[in-house]
Protein backbone atom coordinates (compact mmCIF):
# COMPACT_ATOMS: atom_id res chain seq x y z
CA UNK A 1 0.00 0.00 0.00
CA UNK A 2 1.45 3.46 -0.91
CA UNK A 3 0.04 6.56 0.20
CA UNK A 4 1.36 10.36 -0.54
CA UNK A 5 -0.28 13.32 0.73
CA UNK A 6 1.73 16.63 -0.88
CA UNK A 7 2.40 20.06 0.53
CA UNK A 8 0.26 21.56 -2.07
CA UNK A 9 -3.08 20.56 -0.27
CA UNK A 10 -3.69 17.22 -2.39
CA UNK A 11 -4.13 13.62 -1.12
CA UNK A 12 -3.87 10.31 -2.56
CA UNK A 13 -4.83 7.39 -1.40
CA UNK A 14 -3.59 4.12 -3.48
CA UNK A 15 -6.19 1.46 -4.11
CA UNK A 16 -4.19 -1.98 -2.85
CA UNK A 17 -3.09 -4.40 -6.05
CA UNK A 18 -3.51 -7.63 -3.59
CA UNK A 19 -7.25 -7.16 -2.93
CA UNK A 20 -9.94 -8.13 -5.43
CA UNK A 21 -13.53 -7.15 -4.85
CA UNK A 22 -16.50 -8.96 -6.71
CA UNK A 23 -19.63 -10.32 -4.84
CA UNK A 24 -18.84 -7.36 -2.43
CA UNK A 25 -18.43 -4.33 -4.61
CA UNK A 26 -21.83 -5.41 -6.52
CA UNK A 27 -23.62 -5.89 -3.07
CA UNK A 28 -22.51 -2.22 -2.09
CA UNK A 29 -24.87 -1.12 -4.37
CA UNK A 30 -28.74 -0.84 -3.22
CA UNK A 31 -30.76 -4.12 -4.39
CA UNK A 32 -33.78 -4.12 -6.99
CA UNK A 33 -36.20 -4.35 -4.51
CA UNK A 34 -35.03 -1.31 -3.18
CA UNK A 35 -34.92 0.86 -6.30
CA UNK A 36 -37.98 -0.55 -6.94
CA UNK A 37 -40.66 1.63 -8.69
CA UNK A 38 -43.88 -0.13 -8.48
CA UNK A 39 -44.59 0.72 -4.94
CA UNK A 40 -44.37 4.26 -5.80
CA UNK A 41 -46.22 4.50 -9.16
CA UNK A 42 -49.10 2.16 -8.01
CA UNK A 43 -50.10 5.55 -6.00
CA UNK A 44 -53.44 6.64 -7.05
CA UNK A 45 -53.34 9.37 -9.85
CA UNK A 46 -55.38 12.32 -10.81
CA UNK A 47 -55.22 12.82 -14.63
CA UNK A 48 -53.71 16.18 -15.47
CA UNK A 49 -53.09 18.10 -18.51
CA UNK A 50 -49.61 19.78 -17.89
CA UNK A 51 -50.22 22.70 -20.35
CA UNK A 52 -53.29 23.74 -18.02
CA UNK A 53 -51.64 23.30 -14.73
CA UNK A 54 -48.52 25.60 -16.18
CA UNK A 55 -51.60 27.72 -17.17
CA UNK A 56 -53.12 27.91 -14.03
CA UNK A 57 -49.79 28.74 -12.13
CA UNK A 58 -48.88 31.57 -14.65
CA UNK A 59 -52.30 33.38 -14.29
CA UNK A 60 -51.97 32.62 -10.81
CA UNK A 61 -48.67 34.85 -9.95
CA UNK A 62 -49.65 37.75 -12.89
CA UNK A 63 -52.73 38.08 -10.15
CA UNK A 64 -50.09 38.00 -7.20
CA UNK A 65 -51.73 34.89 -5.15
CA UNK A 66 -50.24 32.17 -4.05
CA UNK A 67 -49.79 28.43 -5.98
CA UNK A 68 -51.01 26.01 -3.96
CA UNK A 69 -48.63 22.95 -2.89
CA UNK A 70 -50.76 20.29 -4.38
CA UNK A 71 -50.55 21.72 -8.09
CA UNK A 72 -47.08 22.25 -8.06
CA UNK A 73 -47.26 18.24 -6.66
CA UNK A 74 -49.92 17.45 -9.82
CA UNK A 75 -47.08 19.26 -12.45
CA UNK A 76 -44.34 17.07 -10.94
CA UNK A 77 -45.98 13.59 -10.57
CA UNK A 78 -47.50 14.28 -14.25
CA UNK A 79 -43.87 14.75 -16.22
CA UNK A 80 -43.86 12.09 -19.15
CA UNK A 81 -40.40 13.42 -20.55
CA UNK A 82 -37.18 15.01 -19.94
CA UNK A 83 -38.05 18.43 -21.46
CA UNK A 84 -40.80 18.81 -18.78
CA UNK A 85 -38.22 18.12 -16.46
CA UNK A 86 -37.05 21.15 -17.45
CA UNK A 87 -40.49 23.17 -16.97
CA UNK A 88 -40.72 21.58 -13.42
CA UNK A 89 -37.64 22.84 -12.78
CA UNK A 90 -38.86 26.97 -13.02
CA UNK A 91 -41.97 26.02 -11.38
CA UNK A 92 -40.12 24.82 -8.55
CA UNK A 93 -37.85 27.99 -8.27
CA UNK A 94 -41.20 29.89 -8.64
CA UNK A 95 -42.91 28.31 -5.94
CA UNK A 96 -39.78 28.31 -3.31
CA UNK A 97 -39.79 32.34 -4.17
CA UNK A 98 -43.67 32.04 -3.16
CA UNK A 99 -45.62 33.03 0.00
CA UNK A 100 -46.38 29.46 0.07
CA UNK A 101 -42.80 28.33 -0.28
CA UNK A 102 -42.61 26.23 3.30
CA UNK A 103 -45.27 24.19 2.46
CA UNK A 104 -43.56 22.10 -0.43
CA UNK A 105 -44.25 18.83 0.36
CA UNK A 106 -41.53 15.78 0.65
CA UNK A 107 -43.48 13.65 -1.33
CA UNK A 108 -43.21 16.34 -4.10
CA UNK A 109 -39.41 16.14 -3.35
CA UNK A 110 -39.35 12.61 -3.44
CA UNK A 111 -40.99 12.31 -6.63
CA UNK A 112 -39.13 14.99 -8.17
CA UNK A 113 -35.37 12.94 -7.71
CA UNK A 114 -37.38 10.02 -9.12
CA UNK A 115 -38.45 11.58 -12.53
CA UNK A 116 -35.39 12.96 -12.59
CA UNK A 117 -33.79 9.61 -12.47
CA UNK A 118 -36.62 8.26 -14.60
CA UNK A 119 -35.97 10.57 -17.45
CA UNK A 120 -32.33 10.99 -17.94
CA UNK A 121 -31.96 14.28 -16.00
CA UNK A 122 -30.23 13.60 -13.16
CA UNK A 123 -27.98 16.45 -13.95
CA UNK A 124 -31.06 18.93 -13.05
CA UNK A 125 -31.72 16.54 -9.50
CA UNK A 126 -28.02 17.54 -8.40
CA UNK A 127 -28.49 21.40 -9.59
CA UNK A 128 -31.64 21.32 -7.15
CA UNK A 129 -30.43 20.11 -4.38
CA UNK A 130 -26.97 21.73 -4.70
CA UNK A 131 -29.03 24.70 -5.09
CA UNK A 132 -31.38 23.63 -2.14
CA UNK A 133 -31.89 27.19 -0.95
CA UNK A 134 -33.44 28.59 -4.19
CA UNK A 135 -35.41 25.09 -4.95
CA UNK A 136 -36.54 24.34 -1.54
CA UNK A 137 -35.02 20.34 -2.12
CA UNK A 138 -34.23 18.77 1.48
CA UNK A 139 -34.78 15.40 0.47
CA UNK A 140 -35.62 12.52 3.10
CA UNK A 141 -32.64 9.70 3.21
CA UNK A 142 -34.24 7.20 1.28
CA UNK A 143 -34.36 9.97 -1.59
CA UNK A 144 -30.62 10.65 -1.13
CA UNK A 145 -29.77 7.28 -1.30
CA UNK A 146 -31.39 6.36 -4.56
CA UNK A 147 -29.53 9.09 -6.07
CA UNK A 148 -26.49 8.13 -4.41
CA UNK A 149 -26.83 4.68 -5.97
CA UNK A 150 -27.40 5.97 -9.45
CA UNK A 151 -24.30 7.04 -9.43
CA UNK A 152 -22.69 4.48 -7.83
CA UNK A 153 -24.18 2.19 -10.49
CA UNK A 154 -22.66 4.00 -13.01
CA UNK A 155 -18.85 4.47 -11.19
CA UNK A 156 -19.76 8.21 -11.19
CA UNK A 157 -17.73 9.07 -7.84
CA UNK A 158 -16.36 12.39 -8.78
CA UNK A 159 -18.16 13.62 -11.90
CA UNK A 160 -17.57 16.26 -14.75
CA UNK A 161 -16.51 18.94 -12.82
CA UNK A 162 -18.99 21.00 -14.99
CA UNK A 163 -20.61 22.58 -11.55
CA UNK A 164 -17.86 25.30 -11.00
CA UNK A 165 -19.76 26.34 -7.86
CA UNK A 166 -19.23 23.03 -6.01
CA UNK A 167 -16.65 21.03 -4.72
CA UNK A 168 -18.13 17.79 -6.02
CA UNK A 169 -20.15 16.43 -8.44
CA UNK A 170 -21.30 12.69 -8.81
CA UNK A 171 -22.05 10.80 -5.75
CA UNK A 172 -19.72 12.35 -3.83
CA UNK A 173 -21.58 15.65 -4.58
CA UNK A 174 -24.95 14.12 -2.56
CA UNK A 175 -22.95 12.54 0.08
CA UNK A 176 -21.65 16.08 0.34
CA UNK A 177 -25.42 16.91 0.67
CA UNK A 178 -26.01 14.64 3.37
CA UNK A 179 -22.91 16.35 5.51
CA UNK A 180 -24.31 19.65 5.01
CA UNK A 181 -28.20 18.78 5.91
CA UNK A 182 -26.75 16.28 8.99
CA UNK A 183 -28.72 12.98 7.09
CA UNK A 184 -26.32 10.47 8.53
CA UNK A 185 -29.52 8.54 10.71
CA UNK A 186 -29.96 5.52 8.25
CA UNK A 187 -27.11 3.02 8.26
CA UNK A 188 -27.97 2.55 4.81
CA UNK A 189 -26.88 6.19 4.03
CA UNK A 190 -24.02 5.73 6.20
CA UNK A 191 -22.44 2.71 4.08
CA UNK A 192 -23.45 4.42 0.78
CA UNK A 193 -21.63 7.29 1.64
CA UNK A 194 -18.21 5.78 2.93
CA UNK A 195 -18.51 3.52 -0.01
CA UNK A 196 -18.73 6.46 -2.85
CA UNK A 197 -15.55 8.38 -0.38
CA UNK A 198 -13.97 5.63 -0.35
CA UNK A 199 -14.14 4.53 -3.79
CA UNK A 200 -13.43 8.25 -4.70
CA UNK A 201 -9.96 8.22 -2.90
CA UNK A 202 -9.16 5.47 -4.59
CA UNK A 203 -9.03 7.34 -8.20
CA UNK A 204 -5.88 9.25 -6.41
CA UNK A 205 -7.46 12.69 -6.39
CA UNK A 206 -5.78 16.07 -5.81
CA UNK A 207 -8.45 17.51 -2.99
CA UNK A 208 -8.33 21.38 -2.88
CA UNK A 209 -8.66 22.50 0.82
CA UNK A 210 -12.29 23.03 0.75
CA UNK A 211 -12.78 19.65 -0.66
CA UNK A 212 -10.83 18.32 1.71
CA UNK A 213 -12.59 20.00 4.24
CA UNK A 214 -16.09 18.14 3.16
CA UNK A 215 -14.67 14.55 2.40
CA UNK A 216 -13.37 14.53 5.63
CA UNK A 217 -16.27 16.14 7.46
CA UNK A 218 -18.39 13.42 5.33
CA UNK A 219 -16.22 10.76 6.62
CA UNK A 220 -15.97 11.69 10.53
CA UNK A 221 -20.10 12.10 10.37
CA UNK A 222 -20.67 8.82 8.53
CA UNK A 223 -17.71 7.17 10.61
CA UNK A 224 -19.32 8.66 13.93
CA UNK A 225 -22.55 6.41 13.63
CA UNK A 226 -20.54 3.55 12.74
CA UNK A 227 -19.44 0.96 16.02
CA UNK A 228 -16.91 -0.60 14.35
CA UNK A 229 -13.69 -0.88 12.73
CA UNK A 230 -14.93 1.07 9.23
CA UNK A 231 -16.30 3.52 11.48
CA UNK A 232 -13.20 4.35 13.08
CA UNK A 233 -11.10 4.20 10.37
CA UNK A 234 -13.39 6.80 8.88
CA UNK A 235 -13.23 8.91 12.12
CA UNK A 236 -9.07 9.12 11.94
CA UNK A 237 -8.58 9.60 8.73
CA UNK A 238 -12.05 12.43 8.47
CA UNK A 239 -10.41 13.96 11.66
CA UNK A 240 -7.10 14.49 10.15
CA UNK A 241 -8.27 15.95 6.69
CA UNK A 242 -10.02 18.54 8.73
CA UNK A 243 -7.01 19.15 10.92
CA UNK A 244 -5.05 19.53 7.66
CA UNK A 245 -6.97 22.20 6.23
CA UNK A 246 -6.95 23.73 10.80
CA UNK A 247 -3.52 24.03 10.32
CA UNK A 248 -3.46 25.38 6.87
CA UNK A 249 -5.94 28.23 7.13
CA UNK A 250 -6.76 28.46 10.43
CA UNK A 251 -9.64 27.39 12.72
CA UNK A 252 -12.43 29.68 11.21
CA UNK A 253 -11.71 28.28 7.99
CA UNK A 254 -12.74 24.76 9.25
CA UNK A 255 -16.36 25.51 10.78
CA UNK A 256 -17.40 28.27 8.61
CA UNK A 257 -20.57 27.32 7.06
CA UNK A 258 -19.67 23.52 7.90
CA UNK A 259 -21.61 21.24 10.30
CA UNK A 260 -17.98 20.64 12.94
CA UNK A 261 -17.50 22.44 15.82
CA UNK A 262 -15.15 25.59 16.38
CA UNK A 263 -13.20 24.03 19.22
CA UNK A 264 -9.27 23.86 17.88
CA UNK A 265 -7.94 20.20 18.08
CA UNK A 266 -8.96 17.73 15.06
CA UNK A 267 -5.41 16.14 14.76
CA UNK A 268 -6.21 15.49 18.60
CA UNK A 269 -9.23 14.14 17.85
CA UNK A 270 -7.96 11.45 15.35
CA UNK A 271 -5.49 10.41 17.77
CA UNK A 272 -7.88 9.71 20.31
CA UNK A 273 -10.07 7.01 18.20
CA UNK A 274 -6.08 5.52 17.93
CA UNK A 275 -5.85 5.43 21.31
CA UNK A 276 -9.30 4.22 22.00
CA UNK A 277 -8.49 1.03 19.56
CA UNK A 278 -5.12 0.70 21.63
CA UNK A 279 -7.34 0.01 24.31
CA UNK A 280 -9.68 -2.24 22.66
CA UNK A 281 -10.40 -6.08 23.83
CA UNK A 282 -12.57 -6.50 20.84
CA UNK A 283 -11.50 -6.69 17.20
CA UNK A 284 -11.48 -3.09 16.55
CA UNK A 285 -8.71 -2.58 14.16
CA UNK A 286 -7.23 0.52 12.30
CA UNK A 287 -5.93 0.46 8.19
CA UNK A 288 -2.68 0.36 7.13
CA UNK A 289 -3.57 2.61 4.58
CA UNK A 290 -5.26 5.38 6.66
CA UNK A 291 -2.33 5.20 9.36
CA UNK A 292 0.23 5.47 6.85
CA UNK A 293 -1.94 8.43 4.92
CA UNK A 294 -2.54 10.32 8.64
CA UNK A 295 1.73 9.91 9.15
CA UNK A 296 2.17 11.46 5.47
CA UNK A 297 -0.19 14.19 6.60
CA UNK A 298 2.02 14.53 10.04
CA UNK A 299 5.00 14.87 8.31
CA UNK A 300 4.13 17.16 5.31
CA UNK A 301 2.89 19.32 7.81
CA UNK A 302 5.94 19.22 9.82
CA UNK A 303 8.42 20.06 6.91
CA UNK A 304 9.70 23.32 6.68
CA UNK A 305 8.71 23.35 3.29
CA UNK A 306 5.35 22.89 4.21
CA UNK A 307 5.75 25.43 6.78
CA UNK A 308 6.49 28.13 4.30
CA UNK A 309 3.76 26.91 1.48
CA UNK A 310 1.28 27.72 4.85
CA UNK A 311 2.93 31.36 5.73
CA UNK A 312 2.41 32.01 2.07
CA UNK A 313 -1.40 30.55 1.41
CA UNK A 314 -2.06 32.71 4.64
CA UNK A 315 -0.84 35.87 3.76
CA UNK A 316 -2.74 35.82 -0.03
CA UNK A 317 -6.13 34.86 2.20
CA UNK A 318 -5.66 36.91 4.93
CA UNK A 319 -9.13 38.33 3.74
CA UNK A 320 -11.20 35.60 4.38
CA UNK A 321 -9.20 33.98 6.87
CA UNK A 322 -7.60 34.58 9.80
CA UNK A 323 -4.75 32.81 11.83
CA UNK A 324 -5.44 34.04 15.20
CA UNK A 325 -3.30 32.61 18.76
CA UNK A 326 -5.49 29.80 19.47
CA UNK A 327 -4.54 29.23 15.63
CA UNK A 328 -1.07 29.40 16.08
CA UNK A 329 -1.23 27.68 19.71
CA UNK A 330 -2.47 24.67 17.71
CA UNK A 331 0.38 24.50 14.77
CA UNK A 332 2.66 24.73 17.60
CA UNK A 333 1.78 20.80 19.00
CA UNK A 334 2.44 19.06 15.41
CA UNK A 335 5.92 17.78 16.74
CA UNK A 336 3.96 16.48 19.54
CA UNK A 337 1.27 15.14 17.51
CA UNK A 338 3.89 13.24 15.18
CA UNK A 339 5.45 11.75 18.34
CA UNK A 340 2.21 11.04 19.72
CA UNK A 341 1.26 9.19 16.62
CA UNK A 342 4.56 6.88 16.24
CA UNK A 343 3.79 6.13 19.72
CA UNK A 344 0.82 4.81 19.19
CA UNK A 345 0.82 3.25 15.94
CA UNK A 346 3.69 0.88 17.49
CA UNK A 347 0.84 0.46 20.24
CA UNK A 348 -1.58 -0.77 17.82
CA UNK A 349 1.31 -2.71 15.83
CA UNK A 350 2.33 -4.48 18.97
CA UNK A 351 -1.31 -5.43 19.94
CA UNK A 352 -2.44 -6.41 16.65
CA UNK A 353 -4.44 -3.94 15.84
CA UNK A 354 -3.29 -2.58 12.56
CA UNK A 355 -5.70 -4.07 9.59
CA UNK A 356 -3.71 -4.87 6.45
CA UNK A 357 -6.84 -4.20 3.93
CA UNK A 358 -7.37 -0.57 3.36
CA UNK A 359 -10.53 1.36 3.62
CA UNK A 360 -12.54 0.82 0.94
CA UNK A 361 -12.39 -3.00 1.68
CA UNK A 362 -13.62 -2.35 4.72
CA UNK A 363 -16.27 -0.72 3.39
CA UNK A 364 -17.10 -3.06 0.98
CA UNK A 365 -16.93 -6.06 3.62
CA UNK A 366 -19.54 -3.82 5.97
CA UNK A 367 -21.67 -3.58 2.89
CA UNK A 368 -21.89 -7.38 2.14
CA UNK A 369 -22.78 -8.32 6.04
CA UNK A 370 -25.17 -5.84 6.83
CA UNK A 371 -26.82 -4.51 4.04
CA UNK A 372 -29.32 -6.57 3.13
CA UNK A 373 -31.10 -6.30 6.60
CA UNK A 374 -30.65 -2.24 6.39
CA UNK A 375 -32.50 -2.31 3.51
CA UNK A 376 -35.43 -4.92 4.81
CA UNK A 377 -36.25 -2.01 7.49
CA UNK A 378 -35.67 0.77 5.03
CA UNK A 379 -38.14 -0.34 2.74
CA UNK A 380 -40.80 -1.40 5.52
CA UNK A 381 -40.30 2.40 6.71
CA UNK A 382 -40.42 3.13 3.31
CA UNK A 383 -44.23 1.41 2.52
CA UNK A 384 -45.17 3.26 5.47
CA UNK A 385 -44.47 6.64 4.87
CA UNK A 386 -45.62 6.34 1.04
CA UNK A 387 -48.95 5.47 2.68
CA UNK A 388 -48.67 8.92 5.18
CA UNK A 389 -48.26 10.78 1.84
CA UNK A 390 -50.49 9.35 0.28
CA UNK A 391 -53.35 10.13 2.87
CA UNK A 392 -51.91 13.69 3.69
CA UNK A 393 -52.24 14.37 -0.17
CA UNK A 394 -56.36 12.83 -0.12
CA UNK A 395 -56.88 14.64 2.85
CA UNK A 396 -55.82 18.00 0.69
CA UNK A 397 -57.60 17.31 -2.00
CA UNK A 398 -60.66 16.84 -0.23
CA UNK A 399 -60.22 20.19 1.47
CA UNK A 400 -59.39 21.84 -1.99
CA UNK A 401 -62.81 20.30 -2.99
CA UNK A 402 -64.22 21.92 0.14
CA UNK A 403 -62.59 25.32 -0.64
CA UNK A 404 -63.90 25.48 -3.89
CA UNK A 405 -67.57 24.26 -3.46
CA UNK A 406 -67.61 26.86 -0.03
CA UNK A 407 -66.16 29.85 -2.67
CA UNK A 408 -68.78 28.51 -5.21
CA UNK A 409 -71.65 28.79 -3.05
CA UNK A 410 -70.26 32.44 -1.70
CA UNK A 411 -70.32 33.40 -5.73
CA UNK A 412 -73.98 32.14 -6.05
CA UNK A 413 -74.96 33.82 -3.44
CA UNK A 414 -73.58 37.02 -4.25
CA UNK A 415 -75.03 36.86 -7.40
CA UNK A 416 -78.45 35.91 -5.99
CA UNK A 417 -78.35 39.01 -3.60
CA UNK A 418 -77.21 41.48 -6.84
CA UNK A 419 -80.37 39.72 -8.91
CA UNK A 420 -82.50 40.72 -5.93
CA UNK A 421 -81.35 44.20 -6.02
Amino acid sequence: LKCSCAASDKLYLAKPDNIVFCVAAKRCLLSAAYTDTKLWEEREHEPQNLADLASLMDRTYERMFPVSSLTVSRFVDSITCKEEVHQAEYYLYKFRHSPNCWYLRDWTMHSWFRQCLKYGARDKALYTLKNKVQFGMFPDEFTFNLLIDSYLKDKDYKGNDWFPLFPFTGACAVVEEVMLQETFDLPTTQILSLYALSKYLTTKPGLSWQEQRSMGTALMLAGLKQENSTGLNAQVLGHALIGKVEMTRGIHAVFHKMPLIWTPGYFSRSLAVMERVCSDAGDLRLSKEVLDTVQEMLQDLSSPTTSEAGEENTTENQTDESIDEEDELEMAKLPLYLAKFKDLSEQLQARGKVESAGLEALVSRLAQETLPACEEADIAEYRRRVQEWEAERLQLIRREEEMREKTKQEQEARKAASDAQ
